[in-house]
Parts: structure tokens; sequence; C-alpha cells
């Protein structure tokens, strides 16, 4: 795709639900932290959001932009008008506001598992980024937790804050989201931004034990044990159901 250069942002960036949130608390006690509101928020009331804090010229790109979108969703043919909005939506809405900009494009035009790894594949980061936001509106079922498990290859901690939504935390196994937040903890990517921390870590013995051998480590070495250590650990305290005897994992599966 071609994408135009970057632009000075629009007004109102701290705004919830646009990608540049501030931290609210969410169901468990957790808050929703900066770029994890797109996929938080319904899509009708993300646009509701987005369209009180864009300017006119914005407004009307995006209407443009979610117009396309419905009019030519799925895969077929040849790459569509409101994929090619993808790239303008940083330029045209400011970079505050791109990221919900993006989600509500995706929404619109049905984009399932396959059009999203066809638009995570060859896009940027940023649209990467807005993809995996993007997952819990547009999939159901398991068939994008490749998108998740790559972001949660890279080093970039902005991939990784947005991999950790409400998709991943329905979708991903014990074991590979264990392995989420310990990097997480590597990387001083916050906690803040894994959906449904304490429903997950919750009588996760296995999870206490990675954590307390990584506070160990730490100590040892001399550095410091990260904060939100602390915190996730005393979620693992015992859950008020017994988990089925013969595994660890309170949430049914293990790898």
């Amino acid at each position: 795709m071609t994408r135009p250069p970057a632009a000075p942002g629009t007004p109102d960036a701290a705004s919830a639900g646009t990608g540049a949130a501030p931290r609210t608390p969410g169901a468990d006690g957790t808050t929703a932290a900066q770029g994890t509101a797109p996929a938080l928020t319904p899509p009708a009331e993300l646009r509701r959001r987005l369209t009180e804090r864009l300017d006119g010229a914005a407004r009307a790109w995006l209407d443009q932009a979610l117009d396309e979108a419905r009019a030519h969703p799925g895969t077929r043919g040849p790459v569509p008008v409101w994929e090619l909005r993808l790239a303008e939506a940083g330029r045209r809405c400011g970079p505050a506001h791109a990221d919900a900009a993006r989600v509500l494009v995706l929404h619109a035009a049905h984009a399932d598992a396959d059009t999203l790894t066809r638009v995570y594949s060859q896009g940027t980061a940023d649209e990467r980024r807005a993809v995996l936001h993007a997952l819990t509106h547009c999939v159901t079922g398991p068939d994008a937790l490749p998108l998740v498990e790559d972001a949660l290859r890279t080093n970039d901690t902005r991939l990784v804050a947005a991999a950790l939504g409400p998709y991943a935390a329905r979708h991903l196994d014990a074991h590979a989201w264990r392995h989420a937040v310990l990097k997480c903890l590597f990387t001083g990517v916050g906690l803040d931004h894994v959906a449904d921390l304490a429903r997950r870590a919750r009588g996760d013995g296995e999870l206490a034990r990675m954590l307390a051998d990584y506070a160990e480590e730490r100590t040892a070495a001399g550095r410091p044990v990260p904060e939100d250590l602390h915190r996730v650990l005393a979620l693992t305290g015992p859950a008020t159901a017994t988990p089925a005897q013969g595994t660890d994992d309170p949430h049914g599966k293990e790898s």
C-alpha cells in the first residue's frame, strides 16, 4: 500500500475509547491503559466517542471510509478501497485517534480472520496494532490466534500490549498466556494492558511459581522486582472453586 506521510494530530487527543484513553477501572478491578480502549469499547460507542472529538473534515473522511467498508466487505477481488483507508487514518484523524478509526473500518468491513491476517501481514506496525485491537470485534473463534502469537514474539512493546486484549484473554491457552504475562514483565509492558488479568490469574499455581522464580532471579542479580509482579502474584491466590483434579490450570487448558 502507498502510505501517506504522517501529519500533526488533531485536538482532544486524551479521550477514552479513541486510542489515547486515560486509565479507567475495568470489571475485574484492573484498568484500561492507553491504547487498549479500542478493543474494550463496543464499536457503536467507539464511533460515538470518536466522532465527538474529530473536526468536520476528519468526520467526513471517517463516514466515507465506513461507507466504503460496508459497501465492499470481504477479501475477493482487488484490494478494496477501505483497506487503503487504513493507511490514511493517522493523517486524516490524527495519531491519537488512528487506532479507533482503523478498528471501526475493519469492523464495518466485516473483516474475518483471513482478511485480518492479510492486513496484518501487509501493514505497518500501526496497522498491525489496529488489527489486534479489532480481533475481539471481528472474530468469535480462535482462528486469528496466530496474529496474537506473532505479536507476542516481537520486541515491539506496543504490539505486545495490543495483543493481550479481550481476544487473547478468551483464546490463549494457559501456557501461552502465562508466558505472555512474563513477557510483559520482561519488556516493561504494564499489566494494565492484559485483559481479564484477575480472572485468568486467579488460582493459577503454575503462574505463581513462574513469577516467584523470576522474582528470585531478579533479586539474586541485584535488580529490582517490577511492582506489577507483586500485583499479579497476589491475584494468583486460591480460586473459590477447586480446579479439576489432574491439572494445575484453573482454566482447563495446558500445553
